[in-house]
């Protein structure tokens, strides 16, 4: 059975090693190999990662029988107030498909709601066709499309989505 629980930074390395076995299947056909290492080496340092939770992000971690095995990042009070963000899910390929992801999002949702956020919105690559039906399957709809320049030549170009809490 799953276990969901909220984890501190100083367990931030499994989200880090979850990340790192994670995007190459998740991105290989839609980023270059040199993209996927730029982003990952960008998003998932730790102490990019500590200093998100001294600023207020939450990480919850998937685990079945000890082992993690995968995670979601958010934040509430995005930009706007009312609005809860979630930056981050992701689950090891071998635990997809056993509603896992939906379990983690129905959390993230639960805690949202119970702290006054009106909606939960995230951005998910535009190309990435089986995360956007999974969170299309959960309720959201896309609102808008944009491009984040990242720096080194990259850009993000994703698809921005909303669920009404």
């Amino acid at each position: 059975m799953v276990q969901l629980r909220q984890i501190a930074k100083e367990e931030l390395s499994k989200v880090h090693h979850i990340a790192h076995q994670t995007w190459p299947s998740t991105f290989g056909a839609i980023l270059s190999v040199e993209q996927i290492a730029y982003m990952l080496n960008w998003m998932y340092d730790l102490e990019l990662l500590e200093s998100q939770v001294e600023k207020g992000h939450t990480f919850l971690i998937a685990e079945e029988q000890g082992a993690a095995i995968g995670f979601a990042g958010f934040e509430l009070f995005y930009k706007e107030g009312a609005k809860a963000k979630l930056h981050k899910l992701y689950l090891l390929p071998s635990s997809h498909g056993k509603g896992t992801g939906k379990a983690l999002l129905q959390e993230v949702a639960s805690r949202a709601r119970a702290a006054g956020q009106q909606i939960l919105t995230l951005n998910v690559n535009k190309d990435n066709q089986k995360a956007i039906d999974f969170y299309r399957s959960q309720g959201f709809v896309e609102t808008y499309k944009e491009v984040i320049d990242i720096g080194n030549g990259y850009v993000m170009d994703d698809a921005v989505m909303e669920l009404a809490l």
